[in-house]
């Protein structure tokens, strides 16, 4: 009988990448579908960066790479980490992967056991509770919400913690959210995990330089914390190089060890090239970090401003990323005399077939209240977006 694991069967499929090939489909058959699904960059990589990959290319980096990554990248983390976060890590302590997905990965499968339990506040990025399952743990969910701007408290944390919880799944700034952690919040968590021995946090730092705040706090700061905390993150949000897959782990000694253990058999290192270029994107100037920035913020303010001006959407002010996440369930119940909207997922749907506009259901981010728009696009697709979005949504009563 043709039969899938069951360890495949555990998993569901990525939201955001369905509801992307969806408005891809679409595209195809000619239909001007704007996609705000996709949580990638609309910006090319930086020329400089681009030049140094044709540079390693010709000097020919083709071979196999060292499994944790060439040392010169390595260097360039540290250095990086040191620089911008104030925090002194050894290249020994870093381990680079196909990407922060598999980093994050990697660090669930190297630490987590049959039946241990990883705290992840909601909303959350789709592929952090199928991680645990695949590796066999268990996803314990803590509900944030709206209210509290998305953001787990050290109550809530506390309460959630059991003799079988392994590990804590921090993202900030967040995907689907956009809200940022303050120092004096991360402290309070930090003191939590530091009360229990053997109590980790996975911190996904991805969206680091896509900040409005002015300035990114790690969990990894606080005395004690950095023997407890898995730093990831990689070249992807903020030089937009997603499709080069370049990410880091910066951790533990051992717990670096046991990741590269697990990516020397079922990957090896990351692509040659691509780390060429990403430690030019490390070492060179950045200001086109900043200049992409800018250009976010300037489009975070223009989705704000136009989502608030949609009735029966209530919105929030995110502070870093490039999502938006508005509350959406004053549609449900709600018909256009044709489609009747239950869930987050049905309105996505209605979205994208009544409007043309692709975005992602909050179900799939554990918050069936709301819905997430990317806007990593140009200013006229958000504008042109939102005015079909706003559209829509006024012919449901």
């Amino acid at each position: 009988m043709a039969k899938l694991s069951e360890r495949l069967n555990r998993l569901a499929p990525s939201a955001t990448l369905v509801m992307s090939q969806k408005s891809s489909e679409m595209k195809a058959q000619g239909i001007d579908v704007i996609n705000l699904s996709v949580g990638e960059p609309d910006f090319n990589t930086p020329d400089a960066i681009k030049e140094c990959a044709k540079q390693a290319i010709d000097e020919n980096y083709s071979r196999y790479s060292p499994v944790p990554g060439y040392p010169g990248l390595r260097k360039a983390i540290c250095e990086k980490l040191l620089k911008e976060n104030h925090l002194e890590y050894a290249p020994n302590e870093i381990l680079v992967s196909n990407g922060a997905k598999q980093c994050v990965c990697n660090t669930v499968l190297a630490l987590v056991d049959d039946g241990d339990e990883v705290i992840i506040p909601a909303p959350y990025w789709v592929s952090y509770p199928q991680m645990v399952k695949l590796a066999g743990g268990i996803p314990v969910i803590v509900p944030t919400g709206f209210g509290q701007n998305f953001k787990m408290t050290a109550a809530q944390l506390e309460a959630a913690i059991t003799p079988k919880t392994r590990m804590i799944i921090l993202c900030s700034p967040s995907n689907p959210t956009g809200s940022v952690y303050t120092k004096e919040e991360l402290r309070s968590l930090a003191d939590v995990i530091l009360a229990h021995d053997d109590l980790f946090v996975l911190a996904d730092e991805i969206y680091e330089h896509i900040n409005y705040t002015g300035h990114h706090e790690s969990i990894a700061q606080f005395e004690g914390m950095k023997d407890r905390a898995i730093i990831i993150n990689g070249v992807s949000k903020a030089y937009a190089m997603t499709g080069w897959r370049i990410g880091f782990m910066a951790a533990p000694e051992w717990i670096v060890k046991g990741c590269n253990k697990l990516q020397g058999q079922y990957t090896s290192g990351a692509c040659s090239v691509s780390q060429k270029a990403a430690e030019a994107a490390y070492v060179l100037p950045q200001d086109c970090v900043e200049e992409m920035r800018q250009a976010f913020e300037r489009r975070r303010d223009l989705i704000v401003s136009l989502a608030k001006d949609i009735p029966g959407l209530e919105v929030n002010v995110p502070e870093g990323a490039f999502y938006l996440f508005p509350k959406c369930d004053s549609f449900f119940g709600k018909s256009d005399g044709t489609t009747t909207i239950a869930t987050s997922t049905d309105l996505a749907l209605y979205l994208l077939e009544r409007a043309h506009v692709a975005t992602v259901a909050g179900d799939a981010f554990g918050d069936p209240q709301c819905f997430r728009m990317s806007y990593a696009t140009s200013d006229d697709n958000i504008r042109e977006a939102m005015r079909r979005i706003k559209e829509a949504l006024s012919a449901l009563h």
